[in-house]
């Protein structure tokens, strides 16, 4: 059965995936699981007298407390998600399964936690599919209804909560084709996301910039 983190990476490239599959990826490096933590230490990283200067976090002091000061002014979850009912969740669903890295009680939702950066606006589409995931595998196992989900970037003091919306769940389905029908190498990309890859050379996807591209 596709893991949450199977779709989250056929949304990004269906190739990387491929890769990793191939390789029996071991999963993430130990910085990543640095910055998930701080998703629980809320409180600690805002109060004034803990420095954090020694935290894995990706903005100054100033705005990563002035993020997290707003989400927890805007957020009507934050109490949950400061002190969740459950954490790192084995969710089994009908068409996938994964860990919910927090379940937030009423309404019941899950929980991403991301150790990237967010985007301007919403969510990136990798963690929008992987959410939708854990929701639907949520949904399923308590035979209720699931039409919200949380995303956080703890590395930046964000927090996105986001619906289930009809575009959103066709993403998934989408990703969900693609694991189920991968049986050899997909096409590659050869775009700005491969720059960043850790299989481009084997890959031999093209990553010149875009100038380059058109000759100037």
């Amino acid at each position: 059965m596709p893991t949450f983190t199977d779709l989250a990476a056929a949304a990004y490239c269906p190739r990387q995936l491929y890769y990793r599959r191939r390789d029996d990826d071991p999963g993430p490096p130990d910085d990543v699981a640095a910055v998930r933590a701080l998703a629980f230490r809320y409180p600690e990283l805002l109060a004034p007298e803990t420095s954090l200067a020694d935290e894995p976090v990706a903005v100054t002091p100033t705005q990563y407390r002035s993020n997290l000061g707003s989400a927890r002014a805007r957020l009507d979850c934050w109490e949950g998600l400061v002190d969740p009912a459950d954490r790192d969740v084995l969710l089994e669903g009908k068409d996938c399964r994964g860990v919910a890295h927090k379940l937030l009680a009423e309404p019941p939702r899950p929980v991403v936690v991301s150790p990237g950066r967010p985007p301007e606006r919403g969510v990136w589409e990798p963690q929008s599919v992987r959410a939708t995931a854990a929701a639907k595998a949520l949904a399923w196992e308590r035979q209720q209804s699931v039409e919200t989900a949380v995303v956080e970037y703890p590395a930046h003091g964000v927090v996105r909560r986001l619906r289930l919306t009809t575009a959103r769940k066709a993403a998934y389905r989408r990703a969900l084709r693609t694991v189920r029908s991968m049986d050899g190498p997909p096409p590659r990309l050869d775009d700005a996301r491969c720059a960043a890859c850790d299989y481009r050379t084997e890959c031999g996807a093209k990553t010149a910039s875009l100038r380059s591209r058109l000759g100037l």
